[in-house]
């Protein structure tokens, strides 16, 4: 009999002889859930005089918070910026299939396409809770139309859009409605581009700076407009250079609104950013890392061709190209492998690595109260890992959605 009975009849689950990962350090207690929810046993002993139904034994392996990609653009031969009839289908089987890379929360990434791909797309996007049906959708990140020409790299040019008069109505003709947005990248260098930003940010859209000529006052001009990201550092952008470092100079810029904090998304898929690259960028502002995948349709295909958008690409090992170039094109890269790499290019901490994928996405989305810690409260989307940062099960709102199997690693 449950002996809780007095608050709640859900049952309380204890998982035991595990490593949670909470106040930015691996702890040695136990993780205790109920109705989805991350329980404080302090609460639970001494107001409820509660105990638990369930105890898991974890076999000593680690407790992180559930991986949270904000840059996805499909996945297992489905491309999230293809209007197709059975989209829907598609995203369902991707939010599926990254269960096992630890993926519990993620952004469908939809790159440079015609108004009508996203007139017909994003109404089919829902934003949806996570569970055993796969992992939860937070919104769409639109990655495009509104970038430089001169770094559009995978994105068609004959797509490519400007702000004119109307700069925010422009953006709403083309995209048709914001509802299920997250995050718009934008070229800050664009005429009216402040403007826009302000107006995103006035309805809680993440702006990203990317795919961009701009020099580091109009990226900082941008984030004084409200802009908080930037998409994929180092790529599609001006090199950094000592005399005007651009987008990349807003990692230690001292024009950042006080109590604000830039985060920058990183592909740590070892080709899209050398290692030292790599150290450079989380030397100098290591608490805004953010780790995404910006994987595309061929992620757990086999090499050959497949598409991103209206383009088509090759797929030769870990290398996307634009089909007959030599155009990087999203990876195929999954957050569980971007997280292992990133720690072992960096020799950073398990912690750091682990938080790059979960906490500092969180922070970016302003969702870090209930997603990407494991905080009293929290939402009890977490994985259990071993050592080697190998996912071993990914659990959403406390239930297991997904095991590895015993034959496996």
């Amino acid at each position: 009999m449950p002996s809780n009975k007095s608050v709640s009849d859900a049952p309380i689950v204890q998982f035991t002889n595990c490593r949670i990962l909470r106040s930015h350090q691996l702890q040695r207690e136990d993780l205790w859930v109920r109705e989805g929810k991350i329980l404080n046993p302090e609460k639970l002993f001494f107001e409820e005089k509660g105990s638990a139904d369930i105890q898991l034994d974890c076999k000593d392996c680690i407790i992180a918070p559930g991986f949270i990609d904000v840059q996805i653009n499909g996945g297992f031969g489905v491309d999230f910026s293809l209007a197709t009839d059975d989209f829907k289908s598609g995203i369902d089987m991707v939010s599926q299939k990254i269960l096992s890379h630890g993926v519990t929360s993620f952004c469908p990434t939809l790159v440079t396409s015609p108004p009508a791909v996203y007139h017909q797309v994003l109404p089919q996007i829902s934003i949806r809770n996570g569970g055993a049906h796969g992992a939860g959708i937070l919104g769409a990140h639109l990655e495009g139309p509104f970038i430089s020409k001169e770094k559009k790299g995978a994105h068609p040019e004959n797509c490519l859009r400007t702000f004119e008069a109307g700069a925010f109505q422009d953006l709403l003709a083309t995209y048709g409605s914001l509802d299920c947005v997250r995050i718009v990248t934008l070229a800050p260098e664009m005429k009216r581009s402040s403007e826009v930003i302000q107006e995103l940010t006035k309805r809680g859209i993440c702006v990203s700076l990317g795919h961009s000529v701009a020099n580091l006052s109009q990226a900082e001009d941008a984030v004084q407009h409200g802009a908080t990201f930037i998409t994929h550092l180092f790529n599609a952008m001006l090199p950094f250079h000592h005399r005007d470092p651009g987008i990349v100079g807003l990692l230690t810029s001292d024009k950042i609104p006080a109590g604000r904090r830039v985060f920058y998304g990183m592909i740590s898929d070892g080709i899209h950013t050398n290692p030292a690259a790599l150290r450079i960028a989380h030397r100098a502002h290591p608490k805004g890392l953010v780790l995404v995948t910006d994987a595309i349709a061929g992620m757990g295909l086999a090499s050959g061709r497949h598409t991103l958008g209206q383009q088509v690409v090759e797929i030769d090992g870990l290398n996307t190209y634009i089909a007959g170039t030599k155009t990087l094109s999203g990876s195929v890269a999954t957050m569980d492998a971007c997280v292992r790499h990133f720690q072992e290019a960096t020799g950073c901490s398990v912690e750091i690595a682990l938080e790059a994928a979960s906490l500092h996405p969180a922070q970016l989305l302003g969702i870090e109260h209930k997603k990407g810690t494991l905080n009293y409260d929290s939402d009890a989307d977490f994985l259990m890992l071993n050592d080697d940062l190998y996912v071993q099960a990914t659990y959403i709102a406390g239930e297991e959605v997904w095991k590895q199997d015993a034959k496996g690693m």
